[in-house]
């Protein structure tokens, strides 16, 4: 079922841009998950091996599980919705999907 209704890992775009900000000596990185599809996007797993911050990160947003995150408590992120949270720590954190569930309707 390939098309514009098709989505996997590849649509979820993942940017981090320095804030400026300097947390508990850590430079802050503004971190945004965007699921760049038309499709809902749902328990979507993030690469966390070794990921640590300065700066307290909301569970809700980034529950970190093992080597992995999950994003929102795996709650659906809609076609082209983005979910932002900030991090601090030196070097910055190179975070990637892993898994997720695609719903189309």
């Amino acid at each position: 079922m390939k098309g514009s209704s098709y989505c996997n890992l590849n649509n979820i775009n993942i940017a981090s841009t320095r804030s400026g900000r300097t947390i508990l000596g850590m430079p802050e990185w503004n971190v945004v998950v965007k699921n760049n599809c038309n499709c809902t996007q749902s328990q979507i797993r993030l690469s966390c091996r070794g990921f640590q911050t300065t700066e307290i990160v909301s569970p809700s947003i980034l529950a970190l599980e093992g080597d992995s995150c999950l994003l929102i408590n795996g709650h659906p992120l809609k076609g082209f919705a983005t979910v932002s949270f900030s991090y601090a720590w030196d070097p910055p954190y190179i975070l990637m999907p892993l898994t997720s569930h695609t719903t189309c309707s």
